[in-house]
């Protein structure tokens, strides 16, 4: 089969432990076996090593940090606990969330509980739990003082010149600031939430809070805490990997000749802890918060989960097809794009399966399709260039789907079952041993 359809290489990163599931010769099919469908791939003890990674930068800039793991990036519990017992917190939006953190071990001070107009019951749960509430609106301050508990907050801060749905206006912040009956209710500092990936716009609003911080003590508050909230890169691909896709990508190399506008930036030369130690260097910022006794917290989710888990498919079925003169594979696998949640952005999830197992052969492009009657439902419309031709039973392994991309928008479509979660674990024997994860 010829090449010139196919799409440039995109090998992933891979983490340690899932070269190793790769090379044992039987355990993926093991568990593919016990688990009759599609499954992920969770690697806890990855988790707990980028926790580590970002702890590790507050300490080299002597800066009081405090890491929040965003829930909603992954549902798994074997995350959470990795949290619990690696030092970090929970951001959680939800009376579910908020519930599935404090099972696997995460204290109520530990919590972070943001998003928009949070229920009745979530502001009481968070109050009761002495979690850290990143207030939203004023409606909700107002639903706290009418609750009449002792409450933490954060005022959630609408980044200027921004058309975001979420935070308070500098006016509605000095409203607040300056209420007299906020009784038990403490404010604690600020918070605020930026697209992309930018660190030097993330230092310099933090720079800019740390005055409202000192306007805020001025009238009688703790103000304290400063969350940056997430957004902070993860690097999947190597830059010439990246740079040679945007370079090249051509949709001649797509089924259907599929175009996308925009894709995430699978290259990252600062990712997770590293752009946490950009934005601390940027404008003296680290000196700054030690300078005023105030506290950083951060909210990554992705950045926490990169390289700790992979997603399986089984190919069910093989089709050959021709495009532009040249054959590629169409394969149809056990799964849908529901558990590859870049799809449903409108995009494209770029880092290349691998085929399981390896044995020799010709080089093949092939795109993926979903087991569902919908035409739309591909996990890879570009035409990954398979290091041979895949059969019926072969197993594809996308690396690095734990951030967001398994269980975001999964749902029991076709009645086809949820993917299980699958936990691996180190023995002392040097073996893996599997677990299911309990949600």
């Amino acid at each position: 089969m010829g090449l010139s359809i196919a799409a440039p290489a995109m090998p992933a990163h891979r983490d340690d432990r899932e070269l190793r599931l790769l090379a044992d010769p039987e355990l993926l099919r093991d568990i593919a076996f016990a688990v009759g469908g599609p499954f992920h791939m969770m690697y806890p003890e990855r988790v707990g090593d980028n926790i580590d990674g970002f702890h590790a930068a507050f300490e080299q800039a002597s800066v009081d940090g405090v890491v929040y793991y965003g829930k909603k990036a992954n549902k798994a519990s074997c995350v959470t606990r990795a949290c619990a017992e690696h030092g970090a917190g929970v951001d959680v939006s939800s009376v579910g969330e908020l519930g599935s953190a404090l099972t696997q071990g995460i204290r109520g001070e530990e919590l972070m509980v943001t998003g928009p107009a949070k229920s009745p019951e979530l502001l009481w749960l968070a109050a009761r739990h002495h979690a850290l509430i990143a207030v939203d609106a004023p409606d909700e301050l107002d639903a706290l003082v009418r609750a009449g508990l002792p409450a933490r907050v954060l005022l959630r801060v609408l980044p200027p010149d921004s058309s975001s749905r979420f935070g308070m206006s500098e006016a509605e912040l000095d409203a607040a600031l300056r209420r007299t009956d906020l009784g038990p209710i403490t404010v604690q500092g600020f918070s605020f939430h930026l697209s992309g990936y930018d660190p030097v716009a993330r230092a310099e609003l933090a720079g800019t809070l740390i005055e409202r911080c000192r306007a805020a003590r001025a009238l009688g508050h703790d103000a304290g805490i400063i969350s940056i909230g997430g957004g902070f890169a993860v690097d999947y691909l190597s830059a010439q990997s990246w740079q040679d896709f945007r370079a090249a990508s051509d949709p001649r190399q797509f089924h259907a000749d599929k175009r996308f506008d925009s894709y995430y930036p699978y290259h990252s030369d600062s990712p997770g802890p590293a752009m946490l130690a950009a934005i601390l260097r940027h404008g003296n910022l680290a000196q700054r918060l030690r300078e005023h006794e105030i506290r950083l917290a951060v909210e990554p989710g992705r950045a926490l989960l990169d390289r700790a888990g992979s997603t399986v498919f089984r190919v069910q079925g093989v089709k050959t097809r021709t495009a532009h003169g040249d054959s590629y594979q169409l394969l149809t696998v056990d799964g849908t794009s529901l558990s590859l949640s870049e799809q449903w952005f409108d995009s494209e999830y770029l880092p290349d399966p691998a085929l399981w197992p390896t044995r020799p052969g010709v080089d093949t492009p092939a795109s993926v399709g979903a087991a569902t009657c919908l035409e739309s439902d591909m996990l890879s419309w570009r035409r990954i260039p398979l290091p041979r031709a895949a059969v019926v039973d072969d197993l594809l392994v996308y690396p690095n789907t734990a951030g967001y991309q398994m269980d975001s928008n999964e749902s029991a479509f076709h009645e086809l079952p949820i993917p299980p979660k699958v936990v691996l674990h180190n023995t002392s024997d040097g073996r893996f041993r599997w677990t299911l994860d309990a949600r």
